[in-house]
């Protein structure tokens, strides 16, 4: 598990807006222990691939593990998901008599690890077993072909049977000994007799005066049967209604008080005789030395419990590196992730990315998304092209793939190649700063001045649509001047604008969005015109091509704000009018 250091690779605003807090909002983790490591996780920063490429090689080997053990992965997570965190209770066994109630969390944590241990180290449980060996002796008796017993997996992947052995536990059968002396193995704790000869004998004298007690009881509730016919349950009480004709009689005997009564009724019970009393006397005497005895017993176990402290907490650690690992393959294999290659260059280069919360959102709908590909190295790229075309979603994905790399992610690429940043931060639109009084171009400079102060070699930029909140004139020339100052910066910088001129500057690389460009207009207004005027924006983006390709400076700009107006019923002349202005 990677260890935090004193640093900032991006902000909680860049976190969330590439994405990075959804997909770890979306780990299936069911531990504590898991949760508390994914709160504490730390990225990797450059200099440090070998510790990232070793955390990546964890994630496939689970993702391997996974593939080729379906049950086996079930039944682990079926045990975290019993698992609580007694971590505090380990730790104040050193100093405290733990009760009762913290030696059975104690006792549980020590069941669950030890089925893990069967599960990681040896496969002892439920119908896993059961199944390849009936696989194995199908196959032996020639009932079945020998490829039904490997697991579906690809060529060249490694057979693995069990967990990385980085994740084996401790083991701790020894203290659950001490806490479960029956060796039952039952999830239930109790301070047995067996925990000390001394309370057994003090246990059964305590017996014998409840069985004298009760003898007692019943041959005076026998009596006063027979000689008053009155009857008691068998906890030797009774509840007697006012109404009944003997109520003043059966209340006045001196063998029976009151305990509890109403308006309707009062509750009797038996009086303690002399002989009685004395049994309870001598009872309570026992009482005490009993609490005596098994608070000797629970303070020697939990000096038992501290004594393997250290081992129960590793263990703990391991358990959350676990389900921490674990999570990550589910996720790999559930979102169709690639383990990223690292590389020293300070580059970001993805084939058929894919923005993970986007394409939730669109496959919900029964809707396929559109995977978009880019290169990036140092200097500044430009993503030009109309609104509805995946500008803004194309810059968060250009941080999603390299954040989730840098925190130790497979990503949502076909091939990814992933140079570590010490620095990412994305400009977007900010509605808390415009709460806070700030106009949205107030907002932006405020967050850009954070951006120019903090930025450092290999540092990941990543701007949507600066200064579109001022007049175009300012807005085109700040954004030139804030080309011109990026490309004397050891920086990845990637900016969304619809100022074409500034793709005309000298050393910027200039993507723009497929969009309309090759699309079939005469099918797409057939659609329009038979559509509903709700339904006209989604067959447009039916035909929306979102992927990127490079153009050179002086490239045709493309017109697809003006062919989506037409298509949406703005005047012709309109239209015609803003053709000639663009000539």
């Amino acid at each position: 598990m990677k260890q935090g250091k004193n640093r900032r690779l991006a902000n909680a605003k860049t976190r969330r807006e590439t994405g990075l807090d959804y997909v770890m909002f979306n780990l299936d983790l069911n531990t504590p222990f898991g949760k508390k490591q994914l709160k504490e996780l730390k990225p990797f920063y450059p200099g440090e691939e070998e510790e990232l490429c070793a955390e990546l090689d964890r994630v496939q080997r689970m993702i391997w593990f996974v593939e080729q053990n379906q049950t086996l992965s079930d039944k682990i997570q079926e045990v975290f998901m019993e698992m609580k965190d007694p971590s505090l209770t380990i730790q104040r066994s050193a100093t405290s008599t733990l009760s009762t109630v913290e030696l059975f969390e104690v006792k549980s944590l020590l069941l669950q690890m030890r089925q893990l241990v069967k599960l990681t180290r040896e496969h002892e449980i439920g119908d896993y077993k059961g199944a390849h060996c009936k696989a194995e002796c199908d196959a032996a008796a020639g009932n079945a072909p020998a490829e039904t017993l490997s697991f579906a997996r690809e060529e060249g992947t490694p057979e693995v049977s069990t967990v990385p052995e980085e994740f084996f536990l401790a083991d701790t059968e020894d203290l659950l000994d001490e806490l479960d002396p029956r060796r039952d193995r039952m999830n239930t704790f109790y301070i047995y007799d067996e925990f000390s000869p001394a309370l057994g004998a003090l246990r059964a004298k305590k017996r014998e005066y409840e069985l004298l007690i009760r003898k007692e009881q019943k041959a005076a509730r026998d009596e006063l049967r027979r000689a008053h016919g009155v009857m008691l349950t068998p906890k030797f009480d009774m509840v007697l209604a006012r109404s009944h004709p003997d109520f003043e009689k059966i209340t006045s005997l001196p063998e029976l008080e009151v305990t509890d009564q109403d308006y309707t009724s009062v509750t009797l019970q038996l009086k303690a005789t002399d002989q009685v009393r004395k049994y309870i006397a001598g009872m309570e005497d026992l009482n005490a030395d009993i609490d005596t005895e098994e608070e000797r017993v629970r303070e020697a176990l939990s000096r038992r419990i501290a004594g393997r402290a250290a081992v129960l907490l590793a263990n703990c650690e391991k358990i959350g590196a676990l389900d921490l690992a674990l999570s990550k393959a589910i996720y790999a294999l559930r979102h169709r992730l690639t383990r990223p290659e690292i590389t020293a260059e300070h580059v970001i280069e993805f084939e058929e990315g894919r923005n993970l919360q986007v394409e939730d959102i669109i496959s919900a709908k029964g809707k396929e998304y559109c995977p978009v590909s880019l290169a990036l190295a140092d200097g500044v790229t430009l993503i030009t092209g109309a609104n509805m075309g995946g500008k803004t979603i194309s810059l968060k994905l250009a941080g999603q793939i390299p954040i989730l790399a840098q925190y130790g992610f497979f990503v949502p690429a076909r091939r990814a190649r992933i140079g570590l940043s010490n620095y990412m931060q994305i400009l977007i639109g900010d509605s808390q700063s415009v709460e806070r009084g700030l106009s949205s171009f107030g907002s932006e400079m405020e967050e850009l001045k954070e951006i120019l102060d903090n930025g450092q070699e290999r540092s990941l930029i990543l701007i949507d649509e600066i200064a579109s909140g001022t007049n175009p004139t300012e807005g085109t020339a700040l954004t030139k001047s804030l080309v011109d100052y990026l490309l004397t910066k050891p920086y990845i910088s990637l900016i969304t604008t619809h100022f074409e001129s500034v793709t005309e500057r000298e050393g910027v690389v200039n993507m723009q969005v497929v969009g309309l460009a090759d699309c079939d207009f005469t099918k797409l207004n057939s659609e329009i015109k038979r559509a509903n005027r709700r339904d006209r924006i989604n067959i447009i983006s039916k035909y929306m091509d979102y992927r990127l390709r490079r153009v050179e400076n002086g490239a045709q700009v493309p017109k697809d704000a003006l062919n989506i107006a037409a298509m949406l019923g703005i005047d012709k002349a309109i239209i015609d009018g803003a053709k000639k202005y663009i000539r």
